[in-house]
């Protein structure tokens, strides 16, 4: 089960770099996320 939550875990990271990546400086600036923080942010979200 902990292999299965890893990897649950591991999409939702990917997802949510793949998504705020999309995003433009502009529109990541206005929810106040820089692009060098999309990493972190990302980690929180798991």
């Amino acid at each position: 089960m902990n292999l299965i939550r890893n990897y649950r875990n591991w999409r939702r990271y990917r997802d949510t770099v793949n998504e705020l990546n999309r995003l433009s400086n502009r529109e990541l600036s206005d929810i106040g996320i820089a692009r060098s923080d999309i990493p972190f942010v990302a980690r929180r979200s798991v």
